[in-house]
């Protein structure tokens, strides 16, 4: 039988704690008492682990055995913010596929009203990619940094590029038509040699990307790649470009 899986607040070398939410759904939805066996996630570690201790918002488990677990993709998606349930669902999905940690970032198309209001929406990102990951049974929780303008992310993605030669970015243009996901993705492989390709990918708000966010790209060494011929919905090209990752890395 497979055991339920819950990602620990807090941790050490022996145990491991749920508080809040888990906690509680713990003790009063599955009644959990000491002996309980789970696995754990603990410090990107998943853990058999059993409930040694029960008390009002907190289980504590004793972590017995590190089992073995898949390690993310090491993709990090660049995400224009665009219609919140849309990109909610997006997170969600991109989360059960593996994605190592989501950059929210305001673009010129981005609609006024979600650029102002993304800031206070960072939390429930965060508790959707806790949630997700816990379902999917990942052994870590993908990063989900704060909402920020498209050239810092930009400008920042290219710097650690050029200090880092192991990571390659890439933003998905529809104006594209030659170098497909796939092709760039065989290049950042063959740069990287020996290592696993660190990778940054660009999606576009609803109506893509304006001409001067391309020039951006450009100018800091961003390459430009496409996912074929249609033209996707934001949410879709999210799921589409990890699928084409995961399908050429894992």
């Amino acid at each position: 039988m497979t055991r339920r899986r819950w990602i620990a607040e807090h941790w050490d070398e022996a145990t491991a704690t749920l508080v809040g939410a888990q906690a509680e759904h713990m003790t009063r939805v599955l009644r959990a008492q000491p002996g309980m066996e789970a696995d754990v996630v603990a410090g990107g570690h998943v853990f058999h682990a059993q409930v040694a201790a029960v008390a009002a918002g907190e289980v504590r488990f004793n972590l017995i055995a590190e089992l073995d677990a898949d390690p993310a993709l090491p993709v990090t998606l660049v995400m224009a913010v665009y219609k919140f349930d849309h990109m909610e669902w997006a997170i969600e999905k991109a989360t059960e596929l593996g994605v190592a940690a989501i950059a929210p970032v305001i673009a010129r198309r981005t609609e006024k009203h979600l650029a102002a209001a993304a800031g206070k929406r960072a939390e429930r990102w965060r508790r959707i990619v806790h949630e997700a990951a816990q379902q999917a049974r990942r052994s870590d929780v993908p990063i989900i940094f704060d909402p920020a303008p498209l050239a810092v992310r930009v400008r920042a993605a290219s710097e650690a590029t050029r200090a880092d030669s192991g990571t390659t970015c890439i933003v998905l243009a529809e104006q594209e038509r030659t170098t497909t996901l796939r092709y760039a993705l065989e290049e950042a492989v063959t740069a990287a040699g020996t290592e696993t390709p660190r990778l940054e990918i660009a999606i576009g708000p609803e109506g893509g990307w304006a001409p001067s966010e391309e020039a951006l790209f450009d100018a800091n060494g961003w390459s430009a790649a496409s996912l074929g011929p249609r033209i996707l919905r934001a949410e879709t090209a999210a799921i589409a470009a990890l699928a084409v990752v995961a399908s050429y890395l894992e």
